[in-house]
């Protein structure tokens, strides 16, 4: 690594008046040094600035391009080119810099390390005040609203976990992603990708305008050579946001040999409907029924079937009886676990299973035996180093039994999804199980909703569990075309159904049957139209069938416009808002220009 930087330095000294211009392959984005900093353009605006870089100049390394397959995602097959710059940061650092045409990423490479803590970052965004950001206060389990602001000041909200003030009360710990409007109709996405072991994640804590990359806490002591996750900011218009596929850019391809068992699907869920259910057999048949009804191929039995047989309604039943259950009807059972690291006293279980390398072996081997497609495992405590090795022990471990991957209660995606393909969802978001817990979300969920796809839903699939016509504990008062929009709306390799049996078997046949052929794999994914909070149109391919979804984040009627000129011509079977929530379900050989909806309303249209 020595004799390579000494190369690298001899080299680019040789030729610094002839290095090329920092930008991406298509020129429309660059970057320069002024003074200490660092400014990032899209097609000549000003974008976004980084804080005391620590180098003048960045020197040409290579040209990188990929084209690669995904299992799930906004779309399978990806493709992307960079230039790839470095500079030195001190004898034995430097920071690696890729200019994409969709944004840039950057890491921190350090060599000859000896028994040392963690170096610290460098990397600090200036986020002016009156820039308009959609931002979410920290919580170790992503959990919260992306509301728009035009400042940093903003009074912590005291029911997160992880709260953090500054001496003058304002909230100044962020999660990520963080969206930013720096221009008119010109956004910048912040996030991170590709944690790797001997890493922690990271969030932002700012000191007014300046914004630090802060990494959570990593005890170990580093020798050798390290470098820290990439740091990425997706570039351009909503459009370039929505479509872009850089965080899975930048991570690692897959080792494993054999995919074929990795297979996403929509599921029947029970804990929204029935918190407690999942410890009853009677309850489990219910919603295996459903989804043998609706042919969804998955059913997840949530926490407590441990208990199970200690309810004496179950006749001495298992979860092996209810798994049994389920495969004699064709249908592939998920199962749940605690990961036993965040909530533990007073949580539900199983508990304490798979922390110990042993004892995870030995329980995946025994969901492989009875024939369990996958694990939901719910309840860590932050970004911690300690984390981050677990979630990657975890999802080897299930690999290795042909399980697929489910996190809840855990951190956000940062790529995971392509290095390990059988991680086929992740929580990290403020999503529909909310209608259990607070109040809070009835009033604020339709805006929510329409800012989900240019924030959290960006980076990765989100596990929001959408699409309910009943209500739960509190009550939601978006439209049922809004609830349905949100199935196409959200991506997710699992995608959980949030509603009673009895509610989705009384909807119309048409609806019935949508659900029934909803994709959870799409071959290309197309930004339509909207604005964060306002509202949202996206277009996804399955094959040869497009679905359009949009809704209104507005608590006042509203026109969603369909620029659909690149859709093909076919039939079109269209649910709508009608009166009071309830359905329009037309049949038409033309797709709309646009449509109104109702006050947190919402539309989808099956374009085959």
């Amino acid at each position: 690594m020595k004799k390579f930087f000494l190369y690298i330095i001899l080299y680019s000294v040789a030729l610094a008046s002839n290095a090329q211009k920092a930008s991406s392959p298509n020129g429309n984005l660059s970057v320069k040094t002024t003074d200490k900093n660092l400014v990032v353009s899209y097609k000549k605006h000003k974008v976004i600035e980084l804080a005391d870089v620590g180098f003048k100049k960045l020197i040409f390394l290579r040209k990188v391009t990929e084209d690669y397959q995904m299992l799930e995602g906004k779309r399978l097959h990806c493709t992307n080119e960079a230039n790839e710059y470095w500079a030195a940061l001190g004898k034995e650092v430097r920071i690696v810099m890729r200019l994409y045409n969709d944004g840039i990423a950057f890491r921190y490479e350090y060599t000859n390390l000896q028994n040392q803590s963690l170096p610290q970052e460098h990397t600090v965004y200036l986020i002016p005040e009156g820039t308009k950001r959609w931002m979410m206060q920290w919580s170790d389990g992503y959990e919260g609203f992306f509301p728009m602001s035009t400042t940093y000041k903003q009074k912590p909200v005291p029911s997160f976990s992880g709260v953090s003030a500054s001496a003058d009360g304002w909230n100044n710990r962020w999660g990520y992603p963080a969206l930013l409007e720096p221009n008119g109709g010109i956004f910048a996405l912040i996030s991170e990708a590709n944690i790797e072991r001997r890493q922690s994640a990271s969030f932002l804590l700012n000191d007014g305008e300046r914004f630090s990359v802060m990494p959570a806490e990593n005890k170990l002591e580093l020798s050798g050579e390290w470098h820290t996750p990439w740091r990425v900011i997706i570039i351009g218009s909503l459009q370039d946001i929505v479509q872009s596929t850089l965080v899975t850019d930048v991570c690692e391809p897959s080792k494993l040999a054999d995919t074929s068992w990795i297979v996403p699907g929509v599921v029947s869920w029970i804990y929204w409907a029935n918190n407690h259910g999942s410890n009853d057999f009677n309850i489990i048949r219910k919603y295996v029924d459903m989804a043998v009804a609706l042919h969804l191929p998955y059913v997840l039995i949530d926490a407590e079937w441990d208990e199970m047989d200690k309810l004496a309604s179950n006749n001495g039943k298992t979860i092996e009886d209810a798994v049994s259950y389920a495969l004699s009807k064709g249908i592939k059972p998920l199962i749940w676990y605690n990961s036993s690291v965040g909530w533990i006293n007073g949580a539900p279980g199983p508990k304490f299973r798979l922390n110990k390398p042993e004892d995870r072996e030995r329980e995946f081997a025994w969901c492989e035996k009875i024939g369990v497609a996958g694990v939901k495992i719910d309840f860590f405590s932050g970004d911690n180093q300690m984390n981050m090795d677990y979630c990657l022990d975890l999802m080897e471990s299930a690999a290795r039994h042909h399980l697929l991957v489910n996190f809840h209660g855990a951190t956000i995606p940062r790529g995971w999804q392509r290095t390990y393909p059988n991680l086929l969802s992740t929580e990290g978001v403020y999503g529909a199980e909310w209608y259990n817990n607070v109040a809070t979300f009835t009033d604020k969920a339709a805006c929510h909703n329409a800012t989900l796809p240019f924030t959290r839903n960006v980076i990765g699939p989100m596990d929001y569990t959408p699409c309910a016509f009943s209500d739960s504990q509190h009550p939601h008062i978006t439209t049922n075309a809004h609830e349905l929009a949100l199935t196409v709306l959200y991506e997710s390799g699992l995608q959980h159904l949030a509603d009673h049996p009895e509610s989705f078997l009384s909807q119309p046949q048409d609806v019935q049957d949508f659900l029934s052929k909803l994709p959870a794999v799409w071959d290309e994914t197309r930004f339509v139209s909207g604005y964060p909070g306002e509202g949202a149109v996206l277009a996804r391919r399955s094959g040869n069938t497009w679905y359009v979804a949009g809704i209104n984040g507005k608590d006042e009627p509203s026109t969603l416009k369909l620029p659909l000129g690149f859709l093909p011509k076919g039939s079109v079977l269209l649910f709508a808002d009608g009166d009071d929530r309830a359905w329009s379900i037309t049949n038409s050989a033309s797709v709309p220009k646009e449509i109104s909806c109702q006050p947190r309303g919402g539309f989808v249209m099956v374009i085959k």
